[in-house]
């Protein structure tokens, strides 16, 4: 089952996203979907980390979620703009060839035992893109985003630290 939550930056998604799974198991597991990038970055994710806690199991994988050892798991992936960055440098930002990746993993995931909620950013609330490449990516975000949320048994968007269930 996938489980998909949507909002804009910093409105609870992550929080929401670990209650959810620690409200349906008591060994939840959490994926990792960044690159660490810079000093500020990698010290954000420690802090994500121990604030966790020891019951959770944690991976981290750019690319290939479906191929970590989480079959009938509840699983968090956090989250899918970071991810789908990781695909989007890696296809040399070929838009069909990013989105063929992303929704071949998700399908995986959508076929697998278990319970996987995929943490998103939303599209479309804000300033647009400057850039080309900025453009671009909105558009197959947005795109994967719609994928996903077709895919979910249940979705919900976040607004301020609560969610609202769209599906």
């Amino acid at each position: 089952m996938i489980i998909y939550i949507s909002g804009g930056v910093k409105s609870g998604k992550s929080r929401y996203a670990q209650q959810l799974a620690k409200e349906l198991t008591e060994n939840p597991a959490y994926v990792a979907t960044a690159k660490v990038w810079d000093d500020d970055f990698h010290e954000r994710i420690k802090r994500h980390q121990a604030d966790r806690g020891a019951e959770w199991e944690n991976f981290e994988e750019t690319h290939n979620v479906s191929a970590l050892p989480i079959a009938g798991k509840t699983v968090v992936v956090d989250c899918l703009t970071l991810w789908l960055t990781n695909f989007f440098i890696d296809a040399k930002q070929e838009m069909d060839e990013c989105l063929k990746l992303v929704k071949a993993e998700i399908d995986k995931l959508h076929k697998m035992e278990g319970t996987y909620i995929i943490v998103s950013n939303e599209i479309g609330m804000g300033v647009h893109a400057e850039t080309s490449i900025g453009r671009k990516f909105t558009d197959l975000q947005g795109l994967a985003n719609q994928y996903v949320a077709a895919k979910a048994e249940r979705v919900y968007f976040m607004v301020s630290g609560i969610p609202l269930t769209i599906k």
